[in-house]
């Protein structure tokens, strides 16, 4: 019984330590075929980036010509214009802060002594005149300016209020101008083309049909006030001949006592023509009046 039981116990300690070493192996097995996976999938991924990269030829040629057109650029750069142009940004921005400020009592008596050079300006041509007098008055001011900077002593005008002057003369005009109230429109000259011939009438001055006789006395743009022997709302002539005709024809044609046409109305424009009367001269209407002259 004993034996038995030993024996039984050496073979239960076999069967599991076969049992062990196929797990393990199994684990190995599993592990291998894992790195095996990964190698495979890394290999691919690897050799198809390469092949891309492989497949463009001009990747890096375009790369270099990428980098040489930049490098031009900035070779071509105007680095000398730029710091100009920044310092001169600096010096603008320095200048408008410290600003442009003069004493009260200053700009007050430039005002009187600019009103006193205006007082002449006759009133013919007003706007230039007083631009005239103005610049006029700011040449001789700064004259005397300059004067009283160049020599400190023996001058009406301190030093200190002539350099001030002298700034706002020179380089500020506009802004005094406007701080002190004086503004001078700018002229506007309105050239017109005339290209048109000479002799030539103008296009709305044609008076279109065949030529009127003397006793018409044409004057176009002209209408006359009287009484209508025939109206143009219901009298329509081809031109302006055949409406002076009319008035000659009723003239021959009245009676005594009758009304007699002396005055004849025509309006040749498709737009219609003026008229001084509630009645509006349509396209080729032919107006016959009689006007009582005194």
């Amino acid at each position: 019984m004993a034996r038995a039981a030993v024996e039984s116990g050496r073979g239960g300690s076999k069967r599991f330590c076969s049992f062990k070493r196929i797990t393990v192996m199994v684990c190995c097995v599993n592990t291998l075929a894992a790195l095996l996976v990964l190698r495979s999938y890394y290999s691919s991924f690897f050799s198809a980036s390469w092949s891309r990269v492989s497949s463009d030829p001009f990747s890096v040629d375009q790369a270099k010509r990428t980098e040489e057109s930049i490098q031009i650029r900035r070779e071509a750069e105007p680095v000398e214009l730029v710091k100009a142009v920044r310092k001169l940004t600096k010096e603008f921005s320095r200048e408008a802060k410290r600003g442009f400020k003069l004493p009260r009592s200053l700009k007050q008596k430039l005002v009187y002594e600019i009103l006193h050079s205006l007082q002449s300006v006759n009133n013919t041509n007003l706007t230039e005149q007083r631009g005239f007098a103005a610049e006029l008055w700011r040449v001789e001011k700064l004259e005397e300016v300059k004067k009283a900077t160049h020599t400190k002593s023996n001058s009406s005008i301190p030093y200190q209020e002539a350099k001030m002057l002298k700034r706002a003369l020179e380089s500020k005009w506009p802004i005094l101008m406007e701080e002190i109230g004086l503004w001078t429109p700018a002229d506007v000259v309105n050239s017109e083309h005339n290209d048109k011939p000479e002799n030539e009438q103008e296009p709305e001055e044609i008076i279109p049909g065949r030529p009127l006789p003397p006793e018409c006395h044409a004057e176009p743009h002209t209408d006359y006030d009287g009484t209508a022997v025939r109206w143009g709302l219901t009298h329509h002539k081809e031109s302006a001949a055949d409406c002076c005709q009319a008035c000659l024809d009723q003239a021959k044609r009245a009676k005594p006592g009758q009304m007699k046409c002396n005055i004849w109305v025509y309006c040749p424009s498709e737009y219609g023509c003026y008229s001084p009367d509630i009645y509006k001269h349509k396209h080729q209407e032919c107006w016959l009046k009689q006007v009582k002259y005194d």
